[in-house]
């Protein structure tokens, strides 16, 4: 199967080349003074480039993150072993029992092999693209807490823990029906399973709809968790743990994200007097679940 998903390298190049763009189009801008209305739309053209240039750089280094590690493979197996015996003694349904309903399906299974491949990255830019465009107010935290979120994971990911699907019992679907993008072995961009990024990343994108969107029908976007979650499970590309870990290191970003805005505001409070506040960016849909703010 031709993997649809850049390299690093090409991630990386594609980000210097926008990066580029962007600076000329913000340099046009100032040139263009004498003309406003041509001058504020390089602006905004050259703003929109460099967020673009960010975000596939920040692509590029997840892949390049995911070619190496701190250690080396051998203890990879070991540690998705131990995943695999935690989440039976904590009673999480079965990877292998869930494959056993879907497998009977062939078209169902390639399906999640696809969604699996190709649809994380270009949903999350999609709406990168339409936060920044329609509710720029919370694009700004949005970008802050996917940059934290994933260089978390990479971190964490520096240690190699080996895919579901490397172990006995159960079925790399992928190379069953010809769809893997992987070689054979134990290259270091398949040993980084834990955290899963797919579902920390989808969870994310629901949070940012919910919060932005106003139709009845924003609540759908629960949906794309829910099966990216069942996608990268029946293709046995994560364990369960993986993505309840992405969950977790995503609720932790945004707590510190909400209680550093708390300690800001406390202390512009002190210094100017109180003053009425409005949320700022993203996470009007993370800011406080409590009072109902985030989903009127």
């Amino acid at each position: 199967m031709v993997n649809l998903a850049l390299s690093w390298q090409q991630a990386a190049a594609g980000a210097c080349c926008l990066g580029a763009v962007a600076w000329g189009l913000l340099k046009s801008s100032q040139f263009a003074c004498g003309r406003t209305r041509r001058a504020a739309g390089l602006a905004a053209a050259g703003r929109f480039v460099r967020e673009a240039a960010l975000v596939v750089g920040l692509f590029a280094l997840w892949q390049f993150a995911g070619s190496f590690s701190v250690m080396g493979p051998d203890g990879a197996m070991s540690r998705a072993r131990w995943l695999w015996h935690a989440e039976r003694a904590l009673m999480l349904p079965s990877e292998a029992g869930l494959q056993r309903l879907v497998l009977p399906h062939p078209l169902v299974v390639q399906a999640f092999d696809l969604y699996y491949d190709i649809l994380h990255f270009p949903v999350l830019l999609i709406c990168l693209i339409w936060l920044f465009v329609r509710h720029r107010d919370r694009y700004g935290r949005l970008r802050t807490t996917l940059v934290a979120f994933t260089g978390i994971c990479l971190l964490i990911q520096l240690v190699p823990v080996a895919p579901p699907r490397m172990l006995s019992g159960m079925v790399d679907t992928a190379a069953r029906y010809g769809q893997s993008v992987y070689g054979r072995g134990f290259d270091a961009d398949q040993l980084s399973a834990m955290p899963s990024v797919h579902v920390g990343w989808a969870i994310l994108v629901a949070i940012a709809v919910i919060g932005a969107a106003r139709s009845r029908w924003r609540w759908l976007a629960i949906a794309y968790p829910v099966v990216t979650t069942i996608a990268v499970v029946v293709t046995a590309n994560h364990f369960w743990l993986d993505g309840i870990a992405a969950a977790a290191v995503l609720g932790v970003v945004i707590a510190a994200q909400a209680a550093g805005r708390r300690m800001l505001d406390r202390k512009i409070t002190d210094a100017h007097g109180p003053e009425p506040s409005q949320p700022v960016g993203l996470l009007t849909a993370c800011k406080d679940l409590s009072d109902g703010a985030y989903f009127p």
